[in-house]
């Protein structure tokens, strides 16, 4: 038994799967836009491919050639790597992006007479491995941005989700400490009487209306957990006036700037 291969369109092949897997890890890098050294890249990678199915080589060379050799060479053509640690990054993602898109052509494998459909089927899968490899970054970002907080007052203590927002600047105008701000509906389980808390007051804020008041005051203690514990004695604490999270995803947004202090 033997399978009959047409070089030419096994190099079109190659060379439509190797353009695309170079954007695909083009796109997660965010590296410079290069476009034609994609394609130079997705050429040479299907050209060296074809080359080695051509020679009459073991079939351990041409596995190593195939797969470290060959794709390697495609990187370092086909983007603008910048240190090893980019290219061992960009070396798993292309990978990554291959398995993603081979699972989906498999499928397909039967029902494609042209080319064209394969780069189609090709097209959607690293347009499903982008949705994919996007949503798992959101939803790492989003466990670096929300912590489990503790806030110790004089009345009981509470542990929260908090958000860390780079976007709240708010500090106290008299003592310039900053002001975490903490969900309405939080305050019962820290204190039955807000105004009745240390250093309670009203500081001026900007707010989407113009400018308001909010009602501050210091807590004991606040840990922020971590990979280790962060401590902040005596934090100042806003209490919104309203919820802070439709989803209630969070309870109160954390001031970057009592992590530094």
């Amino acid at each position: 038994m033997y399978y009959e291969l047409y070089i030419d369109v096994f190099f079109l092949e190659n060379f439509m799967l190797d353009s695309l897997l170079l954007f695909l890890v083009h796109r997660v890098l965010k590296s410079e836009r290069a476009y034609g050294r994609m394609l130079l890249g997705g050429a040479l990678g299907s050209l060296m491919t074809c080359l080695i199915i051509a020679a009459p080589l073991p079939s351990a060379v041409r596995l190593f050639l195939s797969h470290a050799v060959v794709n390697s060479i495609m990187l370092m053509a086909g983007l603008k790597i910048k240190g090893r640690a980019q290219f061992a990054k960009a070396f798993i993602l292309l990978y990554l992006s291959a398995v993603a898109a081979g699972g989906v052509m498999q499928i397909f494998r039967p029902y494609m007479r042209y080319v064209s459909l394969f780069y189609a089927a090709a097209a959607v899968s690293g347009y499903l491995f982008l949705k994919m490899w996007r949503f798992i970054s959101y939803l790492q970002r989003r466990r670096d941005t929300v912590l489990k907080v503790t806030i110790y007052t004089d009345s009981g203590e509470q542990q929260v989700c908090a958000l860390i927002d780079t976007g709240n600047s708010l500090r106290d105008h008299i003592t310039g400490d900053p002001v975490s701000i903490i969900d309405p509906g939080c305050i019962s389980s820290l204190s039955g009487r807000p105004e009745e808390e240390r250093g309670f007051r009203l500081i001026p804020y900007k707010c989407v209306g113009g400018e308001s008041m909010m009602r501050v005051f210091r807590a004991r203690k606040m840990c922020v957990h971590m990979e280790e514990d962060r401590w902040i004695e005596e934090p100042l604490l806003g209490i919104g006036e309203e919820s802070l999270s439709g989803d209630g995803e969070y309870e109160m947004i954390l001031n970057p700037a009592v992590l530094s202090g």
